[in-house]
């Protein structure tokens, strides 16, 4: 499996790019990766068309797009690129933007990428880190960052909410379908388990995820980009309240998250996608910020109403 350094070469960043708008922005970065033998040209069409059939949904956090489409004959091998903007640009994302960053990713398929993606949202999340990208005056010294090569000094993260003071989502009073983080009213209550234990060995390595209790689905228009960074960081908040054990997250696209939300307690998406779901029959909640933890940590405390 890929590390981020290995799918994002210094070959494919650029530094204050001028963009005349959103399409020129992704072109650009399309570009990039067809440079870098990543993919063809076909696949920067493929991403424009993805913005203008799912809407804004890639614009992932204040500033920041992340542009990608689906697996296909035109993706060459799984990379990535970096494009910094010199003036920001709207997608026309309600909430985040203009747009000064444009990371684009072309995946063979949902599993080589897996590990990147977590390091990246780590990286992106991180205000420190995120201010030292922000500044990189030159490709090499954006890619050492990404590397690990952190600035010495920067603004401090916000200090994180305490986790919930309950074992696990069973002593707590069970999944909320609340309206006011739901974008859609669930048809039928969420299921509850039939028992959980209040404390339990941590699970070792010969016993199977699939045995924990509960499903969380973060949902995405092809499954293989922004889901996986509103995973990571769901997957961050879980481990921070100890309810790992407990709480699988998967993350799929649209058309399957349909099909499986029966076997989740939740959806968790962007706005512009749980339009697209519609009814479910599971709460569908919504974060604007998928690198955000506190809002990840917030709307998970909405949907267990703890």
């Amino acid at each position: 499996m890929k590390d981020l350094k290995d799918l994002l070469p210094v070959e494919a960043v650029r530094l204050d790019v001028r963009a005349a708008d959103w399409r020129a922005a992704i072109a650009v970065a399309g570009r990039l990766m067809v440079e870098t033998g990543v993919t063809t040209e076909e696949y920067t069409r493929e991403m424009v068309a993805n913005v203008e059939e799912n809407g804004p949904y890639i614009v992932i956090a204040p500033g920041v797009a992340f542009a990608h489409s689906r697996p296909s004959p035109a993706v060459l091998t799984t990379g990535m690129s970096w494009v910094r903007l010199a003036e920001p640009v709207e997608f026309g994302h309600e909430s985040n933007d203009p747009v000064t960053l444009v990371v684009a990713l072309a995946a063979q398929d949902s599993a080589a990428h897996t590990s990147a993606m977590a390091a990246l949202a780590r990286l992106l999340g991180d205000p420190a880190t995120a201010a030292a990208l922000a500044t990189a005056p030159t490709p090499e010294a954006l890619h050492a960052v990404l590397a690990g090569e952190r600035a010495e000094s920067g603004p401090e993260a916000p200090e994180a909410p305490e986790p919930p003071a309950s074992a696990g989502p069973l002593a707590t009073a069970g999944p909320s379908a609340s309206a006011e983080s739901s974008a859609t009213a669930p048809s039928s209550a969420a299921p509850e388990p039939s028992s959980f234990p209040e404390s339990s060995p941590e699970p070792s390595a010969a016993e199977p995820r699939a045995a924990s209790l509960h499903k969380i689905l973060t949902v995405c228009g092809n499954g293989v980009g922004t889901s996986l960074f509103l995973k990571n960081t769901l997957e961050q908040v879980l481990d921070r309240w100890g309810w790992s054990r407990f709480v699988t997250v998967e993350a799929t696209d649209t058309i399957s998250a349909k099909g499986k939300a029966s076997e989740a307690v939740a959806l968790f998406t962007s706005r512009e996608i749980a339009r697209t779901l519609g009814d479910v029959g599971r709460p569908v909640k919504v974060v604007q910020d998928f690198t955000s933890t506190a809002e990840v940590d917030s709307v998970l405390r909405d949907t267990y109403d703890v």
